[in-house]
Formats: structure tokens, sequence, C-alpha cells
């Protein structure tokens, strides 16, 4: 009886504590006995874990701005709201990539089951012509191309967002950008990478006194980690903007600061291309892929398309017996990016302009004439593909951020100035950078961009015209709701990179940190070289060298290896959502709440 009494006794007990100490309980314990699917993918067997929130989240390459977008997500605003204020605010914390003065993305899925793909691209300037990088001997002169005032396109990115914030969003647009203002007015913290980047571009920086005054220090040295960088000037334009919207930078006295830039150093964009500007709905292409729908930006970005034709032909094996980092696996992946990309540089372009096969490279019976031809023991040789037939139809440092929201909206945006710090030229008294977009025109058909591409004449310089992008937003779909929201920086290799992360998901059954954890690799057609990251073991990488890929190598004989692209990414796993910042940069953070 004793007994029994003290059983119970440690019974109530144990009640009573069950119920203080359940609203206290970890959010992985909690969604254990809710929801054991969602507790099996974020489990912390895994190697890397996500962030893990229940209203929203944000995933961005910067963490001030990442914090400013889930702000605004618990004040009540909604996906789009959140995401214009990141772009607002990465113009001021990311300046390397984050922007006012170029352009990009924005793929829309909102909770009434509408799909939108914006495109805010930079437009060629009125003036521009189609040999306006030729030297004499009609050679591209990479120079004037890349760094010169003359590389700008007409910037889009104002226009964008506050063409999303007006239509889609619910805030006030003073209300979405104090954020941004409050940063170059009182300044940011200068993290490492932005020191790191600040370092690596200073004699770029220089050339200019504009971004030498806004970026290095009074005695010309770039700004260390932990020092505070104030930009006035910025503060002025993004105040004009929020209190005019896009009349504050096309017009009035922002637009006669750019149109003076460019009068006085031999650049192209006048008041009346800034005037004319508009940004541009188009419908998102689709794909389907072993059930997900796959969603993505259309032309002018090449991203979509590619990414959908490349998972077509991957859907006709079996790989995840295969394993995603095996030899095996790897060698349909290179397969598949070689074709696509020789497809790219033949029917690529503004489809204002040209007609683009959209369909016909979409098409899964297109897909599986080009898996027919993938021989699965030896490489092909890049000189030997060309682009194929399609069936009729029916930079590197450019940032990505992805935002969703209870309600079921979700936004992938990409947005650029092409090269780091874009062409290191300022809009004196505006703050901030101007974009070298003109550099991803085919100069020339057949030369490479700075990213190795090659063009043909669907991406020819004409004015207006907006110029061919890798960029690639996409939103993979399960049950008609948004499940995966990913995206990358990385230039041309942006594409494979938003292959990888949607494959390690849904075919590997990895959770978004580790799809975005693993190692990645990277094919474009030509040059014929496969790039790799560390992590790739090197037996697979010998198998490769084996079957006849080209793998470049270092002096000593061992393997090369770079980077490749820095993937910000959203999965919704029944009530939870788990959020990935790509660890190769040290200043990226998921952040819900």
């Amino acid at each position: 009886m004793l007994h029994s009494k003290s059983a119970l006794r440690c019974l109530c007990v144990s009640l009573v504590l069950l119920l203080v100490l359940a609203p206290f309980a970890p959010p992985a314990l909690a969604q254990k006995a809710t929801d054991p699917a969602a507790d099996a993918l974020i489990g912390f067997d895994a190697r890397f874990v996500p962030t893990v929130a229940e209203n929203g989240m944000v995933s961005a390459q910067e963490k001030v701005a990442a914090q400013v977008g889930a702000d605004i997500l618990k004040a009540g605003g909604n996906a789009i709201d959140a995401a214009v204020a990141v772009g607002f605010a990465m113009a001021v914390t990311h300046p390397q990539a984050g922007n006012i003065g170029g352009g990009g993305f924005m793929l829309i899925t909102l909770a009434d089951g509408r799909k939108i793909a914006l495109d805010y691209r930079e437009t060629a300037p009125a003036a521009a012509t189609r040999d306006m990088f030729l030297d004499n001997r009609g050679a591209v002169d990479r120079d004037k191309a890349r760094y010169s005032r003359a590389s700008a396109g007409v910037p889009g990115t104002v226009a964008g967002l506050l063409y999303a914030l007006e239509k889609y969003g619910t805030m006030p647009r003073e209300k979405v950008m104090a954020p941004a203002i409050r940063l170059a007015e009182e300044g940011v913290v200068v993290p490492y990478g932005l020191a790191y980047a600040f370092s690596r571009a200073k004699d770029r920086l220089k050339t200019d006194p504009s971004s030498a005054r806004y970026f290095l220090k009074p005695e010309g040295e770039p700004y260390r980690m932990g020092e505070v960088l104030r930009q006035p000037d910025l503060a002025k334009t993004l105040h004009a903007i929020s209190e005019r919207g896009a009349a504050g930078f096309y017009e009035g006295e922002v637009a006669e600061l750019i149109a003076a830039e460019m009068k006085k150093n031999n650049g192209l964009i006048t008041t009346d291309d800034l005037k004319a500007y508009k940004p541009v709905e188009r419908e998102p292409v689709r794909g389907i892929y072993n059930g997900y729908e796959i969603v993505s930006m259309p032309p002018p970005s090449s991203g979509g398309v590619h990414v959908i034709q490349m998972l077509n032909i991957l859907e006709g094996y079996d790989l995840k017996p295969l394993g995603n980092e095996s030899a095996d696996t790897y060698h349909r992946l290179i397969e598949a990016m070689r074709r696509a990309y020789a497809d790219r540089a033949k029917y690529l372009g503004d489809p204002d302009f040209v007609t683009v096969p959209v369909a016909g490279l979409t098409n899964k019976a297109y897909a599986a004439e080009l898996r027919k031809g993938i021989d699965l023991e030896r490489a092909s040789k890049s000189a030997d593909v060309s682009a194929g037939k399609p069936p009729a139809p029916e930079g590197e440092q450019t940032t990505h951020f992805s935002v969703m929201d209870k309600a079921g909206n979700a936004v992938a945006n990409t947005y650029t100035l092409n090269l780091a710090f874009g062409s290191g030229y300022s809009v004196d008294g505006a703050g901030f950078l101007l974009n070298n977009e003109m550099d991803d025109f085919s100069a020339k058909p057949g030369a490479p961009n700075a990213f190795g591409l090659t063009g043909d004449e669907a991406n020819a310089i004409e004015p207006r015209k907006r110029p061919l992008s890798s960029m690639a937003p996409t939103i993979v779909m399960k049950d008609g709701a948004p499940y995966l929201v990913t995206g990358s920086p990385g230039g041309s290799t942006i594409i494979t990179v938003v292959l990888q992360e949607i494959l390690n998901v849904l075919t590997f059954d990895m959770n978004v940190a580790e799809a975005t954890a693993a190692p990645r690799i990277h094919h474009q057609w030509m040059p014929d070289n496969v790039i790799t990251e560390r992590g790739v073991s090197e037996d697979t990488l010998r198998l490769l060298e084996s079957r006849g890929f080209i793998l470049p190598k270092n002096a000593d004989g061992t393997f090369q290896h770079r980077v490749l692209g820095r993937a910000n990414s959203i999965m919704k796993k029944g009530p939870l959502f788990l959020g990935a910042a790509d660890l190769r940069d040290g200043d990226s953070a998921a952040i819900g709440y």
C-alpha cells in the first residue's frame, strides 16, 4: 500500500511538471509528438541541422538584412514585404552584390495559388550598339565591357522591388524601407566577409574617387572587421525613394546625378532611359520532377529553363541507389549540364526581342532524346556536343534570398551588379555602385563573357534589350503549396548549384541544411572542364578522370577546387519552416520566428 501511494505521488508530481514545462519544451521535441516525419527530417542525427521556426523564415547572404526581413514578418508583413525590406537593406549591408544600381528577378507564389515571375533585369540604354565593345581589330575590349560606365545597363532594382511591394505587399513603403535608411545613416558594423571583399577590391575601388570615398577609409585603406561603415549619400537616395517611390530614383535629382555621371565619363544612360524603365511580369517556367512542380524564372533568365531541362534528363535515371556523391551520379549530372549549356549558348535571349523555344527546351520528349546521346561509360567531348534541336514551341557577385510566411506566400529573389562591386564606379552624390551587366550580352558571337559563357545572336546587344542571365530563383511546389524555396549567386554556376540543391532534397532525401552543405560540381559545356569543390572524394575524381572527364589540376598534380555558389534556401515541412543559409559565406543567416 505504501508503495502504491508513493507511486501515485510521483505520478502526480510528474504530471504537474509536464504541464508546467511543456510550453518551454524545445521545438524539435514538441514536433516529435505531432509530426514524426518532420522530426525525422530535422533530427539531430543529421550532420547539418537547419534553423527551425513556426511562423516564417528568411534566408539571406547577409545576417543583418535577414534580421530586417524577419522583423518585418514578425510585425505582420507578408513574404513580399519582407523580401523588399531585405532587398533594400542589402543595398546597404552587402554592397558587393546587394544593390539599387543593378537588377534581378523575383519569383513569387501567393497563398491563393498565383505564381508571378517579376523581371527587373537591367536594360541596354537607347544609345547602345551591337559592336560597342569591339576594338579596331574586331576583338572584344574586356575592360570597356566590364570596367567602364558604358558597361552599365539601366538599373531595375528600385522599380522591381517597389512594383512587388505595391502590387503584392501589405505594408507602406516608408515602413518597409525604414530599416535600410537607418542602417545607411547610423552605419553598419563591417563583418569579416565584407571586410575581405573590400580588401580584394581596394585597387579597383580606388580608380573612382566616388567609390573610394564611399567604400574606403579617408586614407584609402579598406574597412576592417568591426569598424563602422556609414553611407550618408546612399541614405539620402533611399529617403528620396521612400518619399516619392520609383520617381525618387528614375526622375528628379537622383536621375540627374546618374545622367551627369554618364555624360561626364562616356557612359550611355540618360534621363530618358531611366524614365522609360519598367519591370515586366512574366509567366514562370514550370516543370514536373518526380511528382513535384518546379516553378522558376523564364527568359531573359536562362536559369529556370535549364534547371527544368536538366531535371527532365536526370528523371530518366534512378539516381538514389547510386548515391549523391558517386562517380555514376556525377557522370549523369555532368552530361546533363553539358547539353543544357550548349542549348543555352544558342537559343537563350530576351524574349521581347527573340523567339526562345522554352516549351521545346523543357519538353520531356526532348530530354529523352538528349539522354539517348549520353554514354554511361565514357565522357562526351564538348567539341562533339552542339545545341540540340528542341521541338517547335507550343555575375559572380550576385546574391539570393528566400522568404516564406505562415499564410503560404513565398519569394525567391536573386539580384546582382554582375561582378563584385559591379563596374567599380559609383554615382557621385547618390551613394551607390553602377552595375556592369552589359557584359552579359554577347559582345561578339562565341566570345566568352566574364564567366566563360558564350552566346550567339539571340543575346546580341540592342537598345532597350535585357541581357541574358543565369539567375535561377526557384520554388518547388508539393500538393499545391510551396515546399522548397531556393536560389544562389555564382555567375554561370548558379544553374547547376540550384539543380543540385533540388536533387539533394527531392531525390536524396536530405534536409535543407544537409542539401546546402553538400559538395557541388559544375560543367558549362565550354570550356570542357569539370569544376569541383573540396569534399568530393579523390577516388570519385579519379574515377571520373578515368572515364575521360577533364578535371583541372594544379602544378603539383592535385585536383583544383573552387567554391560553387552560396545557396540560401527554406523548406516547409509540416507546420515548420526549415531555413538554411549557405555555410560557404560566414556572413549569411537563416532567421525565423
